[in-house]
């Protein structure tokens, strides 16, 4: 909690500062996790948390400084409260070439359910387990635009740890992840590097990349804390991975591929998920239905939750002035039957609030699934944002 005090400190000087000499945006808002039961000692049914993300923007010329500090503070559990800079730096743009310097997050990625080759920046688990938030990451970005296509190159600044959840969070492992005893094959001080092309093939948005450094997401292996009770520890292995992705829109059909291949850990480490979308406009009223139905494999089983998976859902979108939304999928494994229920939904209130729902069921989780310590986690959360 003083941590935050302070972030909101520093916050609201720089804003009586700069305010007339640069434009600031941004969110904050209260959340809250209701558990369906409790799943562990220490663990409560319900779970209230504070966030406050703005960002600061200021352009002259053909320069841009960034500045986008995220915080937040739970409760219940020490290890989602946490300060974070998810954005800091500075970019210059000429006519073909972008350059880009600070910390930053890059998004690659065409699917729904899993984002294989989205390998830049490392996620942020104590704010979700679908590793869509994203840890800011320290790089050098060169971009050129050319009539064959866009290539990007990064220069990326040591490994930061993958964040996990304590021992009073939920959406946790069966043993809780001892983060302070992190292992690095090559230590976290070196360079990473990433390289990706991407451009129109035909009707296809097509993406190859390749990455070399330290993986983001680590093996758990198990051992033992300071009173020998067992966790487990994260190791981050050297590996290269090379990536695809493709996307294309052909009428009411929207078809997608991703898939990996990577080295450097014991094997050689294979994985793709790919699938559609069919949307159906205005099928009851004003409102629009997009089917999805994905397939998603990993070699790496059992290791990883979705090695021979079926993902299907649907999507609502109702088209109004409040950007009103749902998403309903289950994630069915074909060999366990093991299931993932999740929904989204979201609407914005007015010109400056938002609510957001969502929610997940988890039904016949084997004890050797990943999401095993997610059993008695089904839960709803709701977010209530103040955007400036």
């Amino acid at each position: 909690m003083p941590a935050l005090l302070l972030f909101i400190g520093l916050v609201s000087i720089l804003l009586g500062g700069v305010a007339r000499a640069a434009e600031w945006s941004g969110f904050a808002s209260v959340e809250g996790r209701l558990f369906s039961e409790p799943a562990a000692a220490g663990q409560d049914a319900f779970h209230p948390s504070i966030v406050l993300q703005p960002t600061f923007q200021h352009a002259w010329e053909n320069q841009t400084l960034v500045f986008e500090p995220f915080a937040r503070w739970d409760p219940q559990d020490r290890q989602r409260t946490h300060l974070d800079l998810r954005e800091m730096g500075w970019l210059a743009a000429w006519e073909k070439i972008t350059l880009r310097i600070g910390i930053r997050r890059v998004f690659w990625g065409v699917t729904e359910t899993v984002h294989l080759v989205d390998v830049v920046n490392q996620s942020d688990l104590v704010e979700d387990i679908d590793g869509e938030e994203k840890l800011g990451q320290p790089m050098i970005h060169l971009t050129w635009a050319h009539r064959m296509g866009t290539l990007d190159l990064f220069l990326l600044a040591g490994a930061r740890a993958r964040t996990f959840p304590g021992v009073s969070g939920r959406l946790r492992t069966t043993f809780p992840v001892a983060t302070e005893q992190a292992e690095f094959e090559r230590g976290r001080g070196h360079m990473d590097g990433a390289i990706r092309w991407s451009g129109v093939a035909g009707p296809w948005d097509v993406g190859l990349s390749h990455f070399w450094g330290t993986a983001r997401e680590p093996r758990l292996l198990l051992g033992r804390d300071a009173a020998g009770l067992p966790v487990l520890v994260p190791f981050y292995d050297l590996i290269q991975q090379s990536g695809l992705d493709v996307q294309s829109t052909l009428g009411r059909w929207l078809w997608k591929l991703e898939a990996t291949r990577r080295t450097g850990r014991p094997a050689t480490e294979v994985a793709a998920t790919g699938g559609l979308e069919y949307t159906l406009p205005h099928f009851y009223g004003g409102i629009d239905l997009g089917l999805i139905l994905e397939y998603l494999w990993d070699d790496r089983r059992p290791v990883v939750p979705f090695d021979d998976d079926v993902a299907m859902g649907c999507r609502l979108v109702w088209n109004d002035a409040q950007g009103s939304e749902m998403l309903i999928s289950m994630v069915l494994d074909r060999d366990t039957h093991a299931r993932l229920l999740q929904i989204e939904a979201s609407r914005r209130i007015g010109e400056m609030w938002k609510i957001t729902l969502q929610g997940r069921a988890f039904s016949e989780i084997p004890a050797a699934d990943p999401l095993f310590g997610f059993r008695k986690d089904d839960h709803l959360e709701m977010k209530l944002a103040r955007y400036f």
